[in-house]
């Protein structure tokens, strides 16, 4: 009688396991397995005017006069500034140091005027290849200013067009001794792509002048300091499981003066530390790690911040000779104070706000933890002696006092070579969770090495490929991506994460190419290869399902095509991709009925084209994702286009309570 009651009880559970928490009978494939959760993502890396000037909505350039040939030889405190005397009014400018609003901004303008003449005298600022503005919306302005004048000064702040037409303005009375902060909101009346903002104080007087800004007043959410709205939301489109921030390269620096460090970026705007960015430009930091995290939560992806190993970047310096290396370490008996800032960024994000950072994080405006679950230890580091004493230390103590956090490490620049095989060994001898692989080759590569990860042992570290892809912009990058996209999904029980790299360039001023989007001052522009990833991301899955489809010629189709399906268990849908990097038309078949019960109803997307094409400023759409719905048989013959990848979603089938 116990025998009996123990097998009907293991039939209960068997029959039980044939159904997930939806009702939705799990398909009958022995060998499906798990993908990760996390497994599609987003890099972003300042580069390229990729924060300010970019996803940063802050619309005046130098706004603390902080720019210096150290960031771009050709660069000083009133770059992007003019001296505005239009009115026939005179005086004397100059950029001063002795009384700044924080010693963290030590740069400010001292303006002295002997007559204000017409209009005024004051400055006029350019932005980021001009100011865009736009008719019937509202900008919020701001400036500290000083006053060192007896007398109280009134201000005008305004947005001019090229011919200097007035397109919207504000004025204020200053009137406070010492740094106090003005803000006044500016309706702008006209269209103007390239505006100028114009501060004029219209009195004799003498006046300190400091962190002039101008933000639209429709950012991403609706953020104070935050990100410019439509390239925010081309990003976040993409559904990414997870943003890697703030690099790359600009981490670890050029020097260990110029490594990234996070508790400069927090805080109230005007007393963070600003610096050279490692690609000849400057960072405001008004883009900071609790702007960094907001956007990760506004966007619904894991935060994964990057941390230097303690070391610069190898080739700092500027040259690299074979043999010998730029890298720097921080000194070891400052070793614990940089691990204790790693061990407080940890509190910044998870801590409660009894502690010491989750205060700060809370007074900030975010009182509930960002949840931190990543970290990365490093960047494409030379795997030096140097870098694995520091490595060690900093990996040694995140682990004690942090073991659920998940620690990523590096194996160098390459996909192979002396730094990944040296990598993977320190990997495998300290069992760090997940390493971080990096690879740009050409589309070729990507094609010929669908099965780099089938062959990995499972049992060693996870891998992050943090950087990657193929050079170029073109239809036969993308779907050269796609193809070996699918492949990262039949191993997406050792790939953990995956992200495109470069994310975003401000045309003109590209540091790296080619990125997943391009914009401009008004417009942004999403890249073939974006709509690829985009439709990887957003139709992501929890399990692979493997012999579900085959091709008819499978000789031909080994090395110019990948084919994949996924069940996403949240929805219960299936999700089929296949990629075609080849020339002519591919057919094959998927064995539906393998899955259990489904839809009929389903809905397939295409993107395909001329192989060459890319999509441009004057052809933004010329390849964009097409979608319509149809109806699928158990047995479903296909075609798919030459350079194509095609993306069918089935509807999964629920269990009615009644049945």
């Amino acid at each position: 009688m116990i025998i009996k009651k123990r097998y009907g009880l293991l039939l209960l559970l068997f029959a039980l396991m044939q159904f997930d928490v939806h009702g939705q009978q799990k398909p009958a494939i022995a060998t499906a397995k798990k993908i990760s959760p996390d497994l599609f993502g987003i890099f972003f890396e300042d580069l390229s005017y990729a924060a300010d000037g970019g996803l940063y909505a802050e619309l005046v350039q130098n706004r603390s006069f902080e720019y210096s040939p150290a960031d771009n030889r050709d660069w000083n405190s009133l770059t992007a500034w003019k001296y505005q005397t239009d009115g026939f009014g005179y005086g004397t400018i100059s950029v001063e140091t002795a009384k700044p609003i924080h010693p963290n901004n030590s740069h400010y303008i001292l303006l002295n005027i002997d007559d204000a003449g017409q209009k005024g005298v004051g400055l006029e600022n350019s932005g980021f290849d001009g100011i865009p503005v736009q008719a019937g919306k509202y900008y919020n302005f701001s400036v500290f200013l000083n006053v060192l004048s007896p007398q109280a000064l009134p201000v005008s702040v305004s947005l001019i067009d090229k011919k200097g037409k007035e397109l919207g303005t504000a004025s204020f009375t200053a009137s406070q001794k010492g740094w106090n902060k003005y803000s006044e909101k500016i309706k702008v009346n006209f269209d103007e792509d390239s505006a100028k903002l114009v501060l004029l104080v219209k009195s004799t007087g003498k006046i300190g002048i400091d962190m002039v800004s101008l933000f639209p007043a429709e950012t991403f959410k609706g953020h104070e300091n935050g990100m410019r709205a439509d390239l925010a939301q081309t990003i976040a489109a993409v559904k990414p499981k997870f943003m890697r921030f703030p690099g790359g390269c600009l981490v670890h620096g050029d020097g260990v003066a110029n490594i990234y460090r996070w508790k400069n970026t927090i805080g109230p705007l005007e007393q963070r530390v600003e610096q050279r960015d490692i690609w000849n430009y400057h960072q405001s930091v008004g883009l900071g790690y609790y702007e960094y995290f907001r956007f990760c939560e506004d966007i619904g992806a894991k935060p994964v911040p990057v941390l230097a190993a303690g070391v610069s970047c190898q080739n700092s310096g500027g040259t690299w000779k074979i043999g010998s290396t730029g890298q720097k370490g921080i000194p070891m008996e400052e070793m614990g104070a940089y691990i204790q800032d790693i061990l407080d960024l940890i509190e910044y994000a998870n801590g409660p706000v009894s502690s010491t950072w989750g205060a700060k994080r809370a007074a900030a405006g975010h009182p509930a933890p960002f949840n931190l679950e990543y970290l990365g230890i490093g960047n494409e580091d030379k795997i030096t002696g140097l870098f694995e004493e520091r490595f060690r230390l900093i990996y040694d103590a995140v682990r004690k006092a942090h073991p659920e956090i998940r620690i990523i490490g590096t194996v160098g620049p390459s996909p192979a070579g002396d730094d990944f095989e040296n990598g993977w060994k320190l990997a495998d001898l300290l069992s760090v969770g997940i390493v971080d692989e990096h690879y740009y080759e050409k589309p070729e590569w990507f094609l010929k090495n669908t099965h780099r990860y089938d062959h990995y042992n499972r049992l060693h570290s996870k891998v992050y490929i943090g950087e990657y892809a193929s050079w170029g912009n073109t239809l036969f990058n993308a779907v050269s991506e796609a193809v070996y996209m699918t492949n990262l999904e039949r191993n997406g029980d050792v790939v953990q994460m995956a992200s495109y790299a470069p994310l975003i360039a401000r045309i003109g001023h590209t540091s790296w190419n080619p990125n997943l989007i391009y914009f401009n001052g008004k417009q942004v522009f999403p890249t073939v290869n974006y709509y690829v990833q985009q439709q990887f991301a957003v139709n992501s899955g929890s399990e692979y399902l493997p012999a579900v489809m085959s091709f008819k010629d499978k000789a031909l189709t080994d090395s110019i095509a990948g084919a994949s399906c996924v069940r996403d268990a949240a929805t219960g849908d299936i999700i089929l991709k296949i990629a075609n990097a080849g020339p002519a038309s591919l057919s094959g078949t998927a064995d539906l009925s393998k899955l259990g019960k489904l839809s009929k109803s389903a809905a397939i997307t295409v993107i395909t084209g001329d192989p060459k094409a890319t999509n441009t400023i004057a052809h933004p759409t010329a390849i964009v994702p097409k979608t319509i719905p149809i109806t699928l048989k158990k047995h479903w013959d296909f075609t798919v286009p030459a350079y194509s990848l095609t993306v069918v979603r089935i509807k999964g089938y629920r269990v009615s309570k009644s049945q």
